[in-house]
């Protein structure tokens, strides 16, 4: 760790249902590093934020230390810099596991792309497509976990930024299996497992707020596409869906 970011104050630039937000907070949270969060409308954007984000997205991590302050930006950085900085590492020390672990970091954002497809896709021929891409990135994640795992997470009995970077990409199913039942973690134990673990885990629970899933599906509803309409034609099949 580097001491001389110790006595910095950390503010994580947040959207409520963004998964790379999610993984900053979680990593936060396991490290008990004290932050303060701010969510931005990113239909809307504030000025500040415009003028402190490169990219215009979240998440940003503003670092105030002796009286000036830096931004972060970028997820996998922000990741990498609370390894450097604070204490708690969770990454392996371990050289060639690092690299590994980053590597399945990667994948998951991966996941994150191909789970966008999914609720995105306009038809029904597109939304069974990426179902099934969907399910072929689960199959070899699973294969993974056969090979290797000995424990609840994902190198076994240690927490590490690889399930910090899995517990939001779990999230979403929550709110799927609620909508429909597409398959696409059948036959999968270890990965339902792997699931299950980190739905019980608090820095995972706490990285959003107790509205995520109305939110999230809002979102999903109001989006033009197949699963979409599933949800409005479950909406008018079951009335109570509405306030979901």
């Amino acid at each position: 760790m580097t001491a001389k970011f110790t006595l910095a104050k950390l503010t994580l630039v947040s959207h409520r249902l963004c998964p790379y937000v999610q993984r900053a907070a979680i990593s936060l949270a396991e490290k008990g590093v004290a932050f303060e969060r701010v969510d931005v409308d990113l239909s809307s954007k504030p000025d500040w934020f415009k003028a402190i984000s490169p990219l215009g997205k979240v998440p940003l991590l503003r670092v105030r230390r002796d009286g000036g302050e830096e931004v972060i930006f970028e997820s996998a950085v922000i990741l990498e810099f609370l390894e450097e900085t604070e204490a708690n590492p969770l990454h392996p020390a371990d050289t060639l596991e690092r690299a590994r672990h980053r590597a399945w970091i990667e994948f998951g954002s991966a996941i994150l792309n191909a789970i966008g497809r999914f609720y995105s896709a306009a038809d029904e021929a597109a939304f069974f497509k990426e179902s099934q891409a969907l399910s072929e990135m689960f199959a070899r994640l699973e294969a993974e976990l056969s090979a290797r795992r000995s424990g609840p997470w994902f190198a076994g009995e240690r927490f590490s930024l690889v399930d910090a970077v899995y517990g939001p990409i779990f999230r979403y199913f929550d709110i799927f299996d609620r909508i429909g039942d597409f398959g696409i973690l059948d036959g999968k134990p270890l990965v339902q497992a792997w699931r299950g673990a980190l739905s019980e885990r608090r820095s995972v629970n706490e990285a959003v707020s107790p509205d995520y899933p109305r939110r999230l599906h809002a979102f999903l509803r109001a989006k033009s596409s197949y699963l979409s309409e599933i949800i409005r034609l479950q909406a008018i099949a079951t009335p109570q869906a509405r306030s979901a």
